[in-house]
């Protein structure tokens, strides 16, 4: 019968395995090699700048912390996402994001239009205890990045391998960075105290200032019009 053309292959072990192992090979470079000549064709949207020294930092805290991988940060072109979320993703948005970080797992809410959503203290209690915030949450406290110190000793170093990449840090930049850092940080935490929140000289150049830098930064762009 017509649909029994397989038969042949499935009964011939070493065929149908070398066949399979061909269509991967063929389906893996038809996703992989188009994505290489796109290199340097997509443009920024409108707003989007990189990440500051302190962002930065803070962004690499946030994959280090694994926080991607309940938190998705593509918004999708579906009603029920942009009614929720704000407009959806596109490219352009992810220009300075290495490694790109959007993702279909959501154990939590999207993140890609949190920026400017919720005070700098919102997100500090929220990191110290989420229960706090939402009673029903199941995420994990990250209290212990709200004590724990930055190290900036890498800082310029990262800017400077980020340029050689692409990413427009000029020589100020990259030689300022961890001054630039501790400054933007002093910044976030005097945020913090004016919304009555308690904190330490030693919390105020904590890991968590850096997350929330980097999380305040997510969106704005898009959220104030960009294309």
């Amino acid at each position: 019968m017509a649909y029994e053309w397989h038969r042949p292959v499935e009964v011939r072990w070493v065929t149908f395995t070398a066949l399979t192992l061909v269509a991967i090979v063929v389906g893996g470079l038809v996703l992989l090699i188009p994505p290489f000549f796109m290199q340097g064709t997509i443009e920024p949207v409108e707003g989007v700048v990189p990440y500051t020294a302190l962002e930065q930092e803070g962004r690499d805290l946030y994959v280090r912390e694994g926080c991607n991988t309940c938190h998705s940060q593509q918004v999708r072109p579906f009603k029920t996402e942009t009614d929720r979320y704000g407009p959806y993703s596109v490219a352009g948005e992810g220009i300075y994001d290495r490694p790109f970080l959007w993702g279909s797992r959501r154990t939590g809410p999207d993140l890609a239009r949190v920026g400017g959503k919720y005070p700098d203290s919102w997100h500090w209690l929220h990191f110290e205890n989420p229960r706090n915030i939402e009673p029903r949450s199941n995420m994990p406290d990250f209290a212990f990045l709200l004590e724990k110190e930055l190290d900036t000793s890498l800082t310029s170093r990262r800017l400077e391998v980020l340029r050689n990449l692409g990413h427009p840090y000029s020589d100020e930049e990259i030689a300022n960075a961890a001054e630039n850092a501790r400054a933007e940080a002093e910044q976030v935490a005097a945020r913090i105290r004016a919304d009555g929140v308690a904190i330490s000289d030693e919390q105020a150049r904590s890991e968590g200032i850096a997350m929330i830098a980097y999380l305040q930064s997510l969106g704005r762009a898009r959220k104030a019009g960009g294309r």
